[in-house]
């Protein structure tokens, strides 16, 4: 499943992948599984608010090379659709 976030529409970051959420621009959200939770719990509470999915099964590392960007991602946004946010 990681390798399709290669290919899918995509915000990667914490302040991207929220505005994503709250527009219900989100169709699931990846959180990292080693990432801090003071940073990915806030994230987590605003998917739970918009009914969209969570997985935290990859590392920051693994998102990050998903998603070809020079660091690790704690949050990364997978997109229902083409729109101005995406990668």
């Amino acid at each position: 499943m990681l390798g399709e976030l290669t290919s899918q529409e995509k915000v990667v970051g914490i302040k991207q992948s929220r505005r994503a959420i709250r527009e219900g621009l989100a169709r699931l959200v990846y959180l990292a599984c080693d990432a801090d939770p003071a940073i990915t719990d806030p994230v987590a509470e605003t998917c739970a608010a918009a009914n969209v999915p969570v997985e935290r099964v990859y590392t920051m590392a693994q998102l990050g090379r998903a998603c070809r960007v020079g660091v690790g991602a704690s949050v990364v946004a997978v997109l229902s659709g083409t729109n101005k946010f995406s990668r």
